[in-house]
């Protein structure tokens, strides 16, 4: 089995055999960390990307093609992927940990702290707070993801089991009332 392509034994992993996997397991192993441990800088992040990448090798059922290029490359590009979505996950939960919607006022001011700028910024926090009203739970819910815990919208897709699209059109519209929420209320001031 010393002998067998990557591609050949990606081909035997699909088919649930043990040795393939760590043949491959033992050929990349090392690689896949220090990739891991350059992107997030934590070894113990670093060690935890590695068993995804390597789950996902044993779990997936479409995986790699070698007729689009090489073994190594797509697995570097496999755990490129697995990193950033572990770094985006850590950085959606310290901000969510962070910043829940009530402690909006909490919020840290730019360098720009003039009294001018202060009262901007707390009108613009104070007209999305009172535009909130004009949505409905689940548009509240939707721009909370998106923009204060960082999901994708593919993210969101996948926890509503919805179409892309449709929670495309969902923010859009959402966004739109806040947008003629805000802009009533400049004109009122």
């Amino acid at each position: 089995m010393d002998e067998a392509t990557d591609g050949e034994l990606m081909r035997r992993i699909r088919g649930r055999n043990r040795e393939a996997f760590e043949r491959l397991y033992d050929r990349y192993v090392k690689l896949v960390y220090s990739y891991a441990l350059k992107s997030v800088q934590n070894e113990q992040a670093a060690k935890e990307i590695v068993q995804l990448v390597f789950t996902r090798l044993w779990t997936t059922q479409s995986g790699y093609d070698p007729d689009k290029g090489l073994f190594v490359n797509w697995l570097i590009t496999v755990t490129r992927n697995i990193a950033i979505d572990y770094v985006r996950k850590q950085r959606r939960h310290e901000v969510a940990v962070a910043f829940e919607p009530d402690q909006w006022g909490a919020i840290p001011d730019d360098s720009r702290n003039t009294p001018e700028a202060k009262a901007s910024r707390r009108w613009v926090r104070e007209q999305i707070r009172d535009g909130y009203r004009k949505l409905s739970a689940h548009q509240i819910k939707l721009i909370e993801r998106v923009y204060w815990e960082g999901y994708t919208l593919v993210e969101v897709a996948r926890m509503n089991n919805e179409p892309v699209g449709t929670i495309k059109s969902r923010l859009h519209q959402s966004l739109k009332i806040l947008r003629k929420h805000m802009a009533e209320q400049e004109e009122g001031t």
